[in-house]
């Protein structure tokens, strides 16, 4: 009985100790609410339920694709594709492993506030009229003054912001028009100073985002189809990763969402100006136990 309790206790300590030694799972996102939200939900799900302790990095967009592919990271979860990221994927797809869509609906373009002036009716019961009036990307050229030449953009290297120097140059907007590079917070604080002030803005964005949810917002028509149709967003592993991890890749195989649910928690991480996403994502995995169930089998 002796030999057995010693046996036992020498087997608990080298597993102990081998679970102590594993490196932590990496998961590399950009400073984007979707990317943010996605990393953060997927860290609770692995740390929570999987126990697998995980570590979030954050850098640009070329660079998640970079750290992949070279195995400096585990895994990114936020692959815009098939328009977005197209150039990226390109040059570092063969590299990776290519799990598939997590969430599928994307969209992304120029943006402007289709909010209007005082109240929504005026004393006839007629709505008013928004106080932008823009429709498409070409009508841009002629309210360059109201736009005072700017259209407000997010970091640089962004698959977005290649479509909007694209879009700049195939809608001849060169003269017009100057990209102003930043943030997505900048983005949306200039947004929200626009339309508290009722003045002309446009910026580039994309669906989901919480902004949908706060205001009311119009893409611009695109008819030459400069930012593409409807995309999706994919999961990509570094080569190896399914041999090293199983039970995490299977879980990174089967995660996805509906743009709706990423929405919902996109606001409640933004109701506390992105301080808590951790306990956010808490919360989402408590309140949608079906899917993480379904993730997890």
């Amino acid at each position: 009985m002796r030999v057995f309790i010693v046996a036992f206790l020498i087997v608990l300590l080298t597993v102990t100790a081998a679970l102590a030694e594993k490196k932590p799972i990496t998961i590399v996102h950009a400073n984007w609410s979707s990317s943010v939200a996605s990393a953060t939900l997927v860290k609770v799900v692995l740390q929570e339920r999987l126990g697998r302790k995980c570590v979030l990095v954050e850098t640009d967009a070329e660079n998640m694709w970079k750290m992949v592919a070279e195995g400096k990271a585990d895994v990114m979860l936020s692959a815009w594709l098939p328009d977005t990221q197209k150039k990226y994927y390109k040059e570092y797809g063969v590299k990776i492993d290519d799990l598939g869509p997590n969430l599928e609906g994307t969209k992304i373009g120029l943006v402007v506030p289709k909010i209007t002036a005082g109240r929504f009716t005026a004393g006839t019961g007629i709505r008013n009229r928004p106080y932008i009036d823009t429709e498409s990307i070409p009508e841009l050229k002629k309210q360059a003054d109201k736009y005072k030449h700017r259209i407000i953009g997010i970091d640089s290297g962004s698959g977005l912001m290649h479509k909007t120097k694209e879009a700049i140059r195939k809608y001849d907007l060169t003269d017009s028009f100057r990209l102003i590079s930043g943030s997505e917070v900048s983005m949306v604080a200039e947004l929200s100073h626009a339309i508290r002030h009722q003045r002309w803005v446009v910026v580039t964005c994309w669906r989901p985002h919480w902004v949908f949810a706060r205001w009311n917002l119009h893409f611009l028509d695109d008819p030459e189809n400069v930012f593409g149709k409807s995309g999706y967003i994919s999961t990509m592993a570094r080569k190896g990763l399914k041999d090293d991890e199983p039970d995490v890749y299977k879980v990174l195989d089967k995660f996805s969402w509906t743009p709706e649910e990423m929405g919902q928690l996109m606001l409640w991480i933004q109701e506390d100006e992105g301080l808590f996403p951790y306990e956010k994502a808490l919360r989402w995995m408590r309140a949608h136990p079906e899917d993480v169930n379904s993730w997890l089998q």
